[in-house]
C-alpha cells in the first residue's frame, strides 16, 4: 500500500494489519509517482496493480491470470470498454463520455491498440514491471498510457481483457486533474520522440 502523502489517519490504520507493507511517499506526488514506488518495491513473480477502492472485485484477478497463461502476455490490462454490461454502477454521464474521448484521442496519438487505458487493474510479470516502471517518467494520471506504451516498445505482449466495474462514489480526482491526463498524452508522444525513454 502507497501512502502518498496523506493528512488523514490512512498510514497509522495500514500499519495495523499485518501483511500490508506500507511505503511513504515523500509527500503528495501523485498517482503515477505512487504506483511506480510500489511497482519497483514489490516482491512476487506476478504484481497487480489495483484501485485501493476496489473499483474492480479483486475475484476478477482469475480472468487475467488466464489471459496471461493462454496468449503467453507479460501485461494483462482490465478493461470496462470491451463488454460495457459488466459494469454495474456507471460513472456520471459527462465523466463516462469525457473517458471514452480520451481513449479515442490516446489511440490516435500514440497507436496503441487499447480501447481502456485508465482501468485501474493491471497485472505485469515481474521482470516486464521492473523494465517498464523504471523508465516511466509521468507522475500524474496519464500515466497508465506511459507504462502500456512503453510495454509495447520494449517488445512485451500485452492483452486487454474484459472486467467487472462498478463506480464507487466520493472519488477525489479533480476535473483538473482529469484533463491533465489529456496533456499526458502529449508528453508521453514527446517523451518517445525525443528519445528519453532508453
Amino acid at each position: 500500500m502507497i501512502d502518498d502523502g496523506s493528512t488523514d489517519r490512512t498510514a497509522s490504520v495500514a500499519s495495523r494489519y499485518s501483511g500490508v507493507r506500507l511505503l511513504t511517499n515523500p509527500g503528495n506526488r501523485g498517482k503515477g509517482y505512487s504506483v511506480r514506488h510500489g511497482m519497483l518495491e514489490a516482491n512476487g513473480d506476478w504484481l497487480l496493480i489495483s484501485d485501493a477502492d476496489l473499483s474492480t472485485p479483486i475475484e476478477e484477478l482469475e480472468k487475467l491470470w488466464e489471459a496471461a497463461e493462454k496468449a503467453g502476455a507479460q501485461v494483462v490490462i482490465g478493461s470496462r470498454a470491451l463488454n460495457r454490461t459488466l459494469i454495474g454502477v456507471h460513472q456520471p454521464w459527462a465523466r463516462e463520455y469525457v473517458g471514452r474521448f480520451f481513449n479515442v484521442f490516446m489511440r490516435a496519438l500514440t497507436d496503441l491498440p487499447f480501447h481502456d487505458t485508465q482501468c485501474g487493474f493491471k497485472l505485469f510479470e515481474r521482470n516486464a514491471a521492473r523494465s517498464i516502471f523504471e523508465r516511466q517518467l509521468l507522475n500524474g494520471f496519464g500515466f497508465d498510457v506511459e507504462v502500456l506504451l512503453l510495454a509495447n516498445k520494449l517488445g512485451y505482449r500485452t492483452v486487454e481483457v474484459p472486467v467487472r466495474w462498478n463506480d464507487v462514489p466520493g472519488t477525489k480526482v479533480s476535473t483538473l486533474l482529469g484533463l491533465d491526463a489529456f496533456a499526458d498524452v502529449f508528453r508521453v508522444r514527446w517523451n518517445q520522440l525525443t528519445g528519453k525513454y532508453k
